[in-house]
């Protein structure tokens, strides 16, 4: 057998270097580069590997550890899970920062290769700087704590070990089922370790999703239930995105006659205007495709781990609606003892489109849900539409963003007010533009999203917005976007503190606390001046007063060389109406006559909710 002798850190980056996916006939990297902050658990070792291969295999400096992970899901979001990126870090707090980001993809399916420096195994100079030690058991290190919130999991104790564990960490992060984040944790002393590699470990290998085909039994029932249902509804999900399975799902739904709606993640299926699109379904959807989802007999759940916000918790359909749900995933497949149809989103749709032969829908379901949706295009035009009131809405400022914005531009946004806001009133012009992070409702996604997609895909220009709660919590890679080149425009409303939070805080019976920077334990509110901060890390930046600027900025902004930064200030208390139920905890007993009521509503609410799993 043919060897090469490497240290076990040069070895694991030479394996990355020969890893490629196939991306619309062409041969790509699986791995495009490296997001690192270094420390001395893995400056030494790994970074001298990984300086090797520079031009191969390009390193990014990040500025906070959370963040630069953040960019790498971003990415791969961007890529639509057909590339990965890597994030390393030191071990100790560089490590646990990375925790969150890890949540982040774990929860929405993404992949990421985490790889923190750990304690020696050798133990010999323990306890070092930043080793957390466990008294009754040595083995425990800060990163056990990846553990919780990542598919695949290892600690590499003997150079030998990553020819076994690298290819499980890819078969994972590929496979969409198991789809999520993987960690790796490099010990100090074993990275530094020469060992005779096998050459063929090395070998250039061209990986490829699976597409897993569905159960013919499973597949049949499904046809018999959708065959019967008169009021079928479809529910988009993220899934549908990664399979490339957009133009099947949508036509299917036209051609049948059935009405499509979409989910968080599920939204840039279709376009807006898609003759089958209903809007998006949940507490942060529109009453189109809730009027629907409360009538539908059938549902045909696609790619979706069905949500709370999906589901109104549960409450957004009719206690007799049957389930078809197909997932890639069995755990997901199997909620609400739906129907379930276990394979790939495309491979699905495409064998049921075959199977369900010349069925529609009855004609006037149909044509309700075309009649709802107009309804609701008619609603949105009214929140949009400009006023003379001092501060505009979130509604009216997206709605002059999405003007402006060009047909390819990828919105971003997370937590806080904008998503339901966009999910609402932002109109896709284009499938796969559209990333709304909601399911870990992660603060500080957005602007380290929007540097990982602009790196994913030069051609098209992200516009990232947040407000000002999230600006504040994370904006360093504004920075690093104009140090490296990846341009965005980022839009900041500034609605004075955590003001969609203090909004439900309010409607559950408790007055302000601690939310809006007014209601805070503060000598003196102050607003940040957001523009000249980010012009301070080297972003073009313009604050604007008006919705007339705002859309002249937008404008400017497209003809920029570098990030550019637009700041407005925005109401904190007019939101876009929604008409779905939220379960949240509500105190069943209060000194305050408002939360007692809330907590009477809350179980009134509940009374309607589905019981299933």
């Amino acid at each position: 057998m043919s060897t090469i002798r490497l240290t076990m850190a040069q070895a694991l980056v030479r394996y990355l270097c020969n890893q490629f996916t196939e991306i619309d006939g062409k041969r790509e990297p699986l791995f495009p580069g490296v997001f690192a902050i270094f420390g001395h658990g893995n400056v030494t070792c790994l970074s001298e590997a990984l300086e090797a291969v520079k031009d191969t295999l390009p390193t990014w400096r990040g500025q906070n550890e959370q963040s630069m992970a953040l960019a790498a899901i971003g990415f791969a979001k961007a890529t639509r899970r057909r590339q990965i990126m890597v994030a390393t870090s030191s071990i100790g707090p560089g490590a646990l920062n990375m925790v969150t980001a890890a949540g982040v993809a774990h929860t929405n399916r993404l992949p990421v290769l985490l790889l923190a420096g750990d304690s020696f195994v050798n133990r010999r100079p323990d306890p070092v700087m930043q080793q957390v030690e466990h008294f009754g058991n040595p083995t425990i290190t800060v990163n056990d704590a990846f553990k919780a919130v990542t598919r695949y999991w290892d600690r590499i104790t003997h150079p030998e070990q990553i020819i076994a564990s690298l290819p499980q960490a890819l078969a994972v992060m590929l496979d969409p089922a198991d789809c999520g984040p993987a960690f790796i944790g490099l010990p100090q002393d074993v990275q530094e370790i020469a060992w005779d590699y096998p050459e063929s470990f090395f070998a250039p290998t061209v990986h490829k999703a699976p597409r897993p085909r569905p159960d013919r039994d499973s597949l049949a029932e499904a046809v018999r239930v959708l065959k019967a249902a008169k009021r079928p509804l479809i529910i988009s999900g993220g899934g549908v995105r990664y399979s490339g399975a957009e133009a099947a799902l949508a036509a299917f739904a036209e051609e049948h006659g059935i009405p499509l709606c979409e989910t968080i993640a599920g939204k840039g299926t279709v376009t807006h205007d898609h003759p089958a699109h209903v809007g998006p379904i949940g507490i942060v959807g529109s009453t189109s495709a809730n009027a629907l989802a409360g009538e539908a007999d059938v549902v045909l759940a696609v790619g979706t781990r069905l949500m709370d916000f999906t589901t109104g918790s549960w409450t957004a359909f009719s206690p007799d609606a049957r389930f078809v749900s197909i997932n890639a995933a069995r755990w997901d497949a199997n909620k609400h003892r739906a129907v379930a149809v276990v394979g790939d989103a495309l491979e699905t749709v495409s064998e049921l489109e075959a199977a369900i032969g010349d069925y529609r829908a009855d004609t006037g379901w149909t044509e309700k849900g075309r009649q709802e949706f107009a309804k609701w295009n008619a609603a949105l035009d009214g929140y949009q539409k400009p006023t003379n009131a001092p501060v505009p809405t979130y509604a009216q400022v997206v709605g002059i963003v999405n003007s402006r914005a060009k047909e390819r531009d990828l919105l971003i946004t997370a937590a806080g007010g904008l998503p339901g806001e966009v999910m609402k009133n932002w109109r896709v012009k284009a499938p796969n533009t559209f990333d709304c992070e909601f399911g870990f409702s992660c603060m500080g996604y957005e602007i380290a999203a929007g540097w990982g997609a602009a790196m994913a895909d030069p051609t098209r220009t992200p516009i990232v917005m947040i407000g000002d709660g999230t600006y504040m919590m994370m904006n360093s890679d504004i920075y690093s976007t104009v140090l490296s080149g990846h341009k965005m425009i980022l839009i900041v409303c500034d609605n004075g503190g955590y003001a969609v939070i203090n909004r439900l805080q309010n409607a559950k019976g408790t007055p302000g606390f601690n939310n809006l920077i007014k209601d805070c334990r503060v000598k003196e509110p102050f607003a940040v001046d957001f523009a000249k901060h980010a012009e301070a890390m080297g972003a073009l930046t313009r604050h604007v007063e008006s919705l007339a600027d705002l859309g002249d900025a937008v404008e400017w902004a497209q003809t920029t060389d570098r990030t550019t930064v637009i700041t407005i200030v925005s109401d904190a208390f007019t939101w876009t109406p929604g008409d779905a139920w939220w379960d949240v905890g509500v105190p069943q007993v209060s000194a305050r006559s408002e939360v007692n009521a809330a907590a009477a509503d809350q179980q009134a609410g509940r009374r309607k909710q589905r019981v299933g799993v």
